[in-house]
C-alpha cells in the first residue's frame, strides 16, 4: 500500500485539532516533519507524533522524505508558502482563504500547473454529507428552481480556540488580512458555489468590527448575493455568535425548502411544497467544541487525489473563485455599492 509522507508547516489549533488528527486516521498518510517559527510547538509534534521539527519552512521542503504538506500558517503567508512547496514539488493542502489577493492566487495555480503537483484548498464543507446530499438533489432538481437562500456561520471568536487566545494573529490586518470574512465567510461563499452548482455575478456587503475590541480586521459581515442564474441569498459571517454557534444553509426552492445543519437532531431536512418531509442525519459538522472535533475528510481528500491523480474536490481554480466572492464583498462595502464581477 501506497503511503504519502507529510509534513506540517504551522503547529497551531488548525494543524494540532483538525489536520493531525486526520492524517493520524489517515492508513495511506504519515507524518514525518513539523515547522513551526516557534520551534517549541513543532518540537512538542516531533516528540509526540515521530518525526523531525524544524523552524524554517524551507528547511522543511528541502527534506526529500516530505512529499506533500499542510500549509497551517496565517493568511498572509499562504501564497508565500504554497508556491514554495509546489516549486519544490510538494503537493499542497493549503488552509483557506487561499491568498489575500487574487494576482497570489493566480500565482499558487500557475505554481501547481508548472510544478505537476496537487494544489488543494481545505474548504472542508463541501464534504459534509448533507452538504453532498444538497449537491446531488440541487442537480437532480429535488427542488425544482432554486429562488433563494440563507446561509451562516457564527461563534463566539477565534480567541478561545487559536494557540493564542486573544492576542491571535486572527484579529491582526497584517497577519489575517480579513477577519470573520476569511475565518467563516468564505468557506460559506465556497459552499453556495459548489451546492448550486453556479457562479455569483453581484454582492453587496455590510461589514462591520464591533464585537471584539482588540480586532483590526471584520468581526460581523452580511452579504447579499445574486448568481448568474438569478438566485439571490444572503451570507453571514461572525464571531459575536454568542452563546451557540451556527453554521447553517437554508434553500428555497420552487418544490419545497431545504434546511441543512440547522436542527440538532436532523442534518438534512427537506419539507416539500405537497407536504412532504424528509429527515436524515447526515453526519455532524465540525466545531470549535471539545466534542465537535468530527473527521472533515478533508484529508482523506487531499491523499486520495495525490494517489489516484485526481483533480482535489476544491483545486486551486476553485479556491480563487470563492476568495474572489469575499474580496468583491469588501469593495461593496467600500464603496457602499452592488459590486458586479
Amino acid at each position: 500500500m501506497m503511503t504519502i509522507k507529510v509534513g506540517i508547516i504551522g503547529c497551531g489549533s488548525i494543524a494540532v485539532h483538525r489536520h493531525i488528527p486526520e492524517y493520524q486516521e489517515n492508513d495511506t498518510a504519515e507524518i514525518v516533519a513539523f515547522c513551526d517559527i516557534n520551534k517549541q510547538r513543532s518540537d512538542e509534534l516531533a516528540q509526540t507524533y515521530g518525526g523531525t521539527s524544524y523552524s524554517d519552512y524551507n528547511e522543511l521542503l528541502a527534506d526529500d522524505t516530505v512529499e506533500a504538506v499542510s500549509i497551517c500558517t496565517p493568511n498572509y503567508l499562504h501564497a508565500e508558502m504554497t508556491i514554495a512547496a509546489l516549486n519544490a514539488g510538494k503537493h499542497v493542502l493549503c488552509e483557506k482563504p487561499m491568498a489575500t489577493s487574487l494576482d497570489d492566487a493566480d500565482k499558487m495555480i500557475v505554481a501547481a500547473e508548472k510544478s505537476g503537483a496537487k494544489l488543494m484548498i481545505s474548504h472542508n464543507q463541501r464534504l459534509n454529507e448533507a452538504h453532498q446530499a444538497a449537491k446531488q438533489d440541487v442537480a437532480a432538481g429535488k427542488l425544482g428552481k432554486i429562488y433563494s437562500f440563507k446561509t451562516t456561520f457564527g461563534h463566539p471568536g477565534p480567541e478561545g480556540w487559536s494557540v493564542d487566545g486573544p492576542d491571535s494573529w486572527f484579529f491582526d490586518k497584517k497577519r489575517a488580512f480579513i477577519g470573520a470574512m476569511g475565518d467563516l465567510g468564505v468557506h460559506k461563499a465556497d459552499l453556495m458555489r459548489y451546492i448550486l452548482g453556479e457562479e455569483f455575478k453581484e454582492v453587496g456587503a455590510m461589514i462591520e468590527t464591533s464585537a471584539k475590541a482588540k480586532a483590526t480586521v471584520d468581526d460581523n459581515a452580511v452579504l447579499i448575493l445574486k448568481s448568474t442564474g438569478g438566485i439571490i441569498g444572503t451570507l453571514s459571517a461572525s464571531w459575536a455568535y454568542n452563546g451557540e454557534e451556527d453554521n447553517s444553509t437554508v434553500l428555497y426552492g420552487e418544490k419545497g425548502v431545504l434546511k441543512l445543519n440547522a436542527d440538532p437532531d436532523y442534518s438534512y431536512i427537506f419539507i416539500g411544497a405537497d407536504g412532504e418531509v424528509d429527515k436524515q442525519q447526515l453526519g455532524e459538522m465540525q466545531t470549535n467544541d471539545e466534542d465537535g472535533q468530527v473527521n472533515s475528510h478533508t484529508i482523506d481528500a487531499f491523499i486520495q487525489s495525490i494517489i489516484e491523480d485526481t483533480v482535489p474536490i476544491c483545486d486551486g481554480e476553485e479556491g480563487r473563485a470563492s476568495l474572489n466572492i469575499i474580496l468583491k464583498a469588501i469593495e461593496a462595502a467600500e464603496t457602499n455599492t452592488i459590486t458586479r464581477f
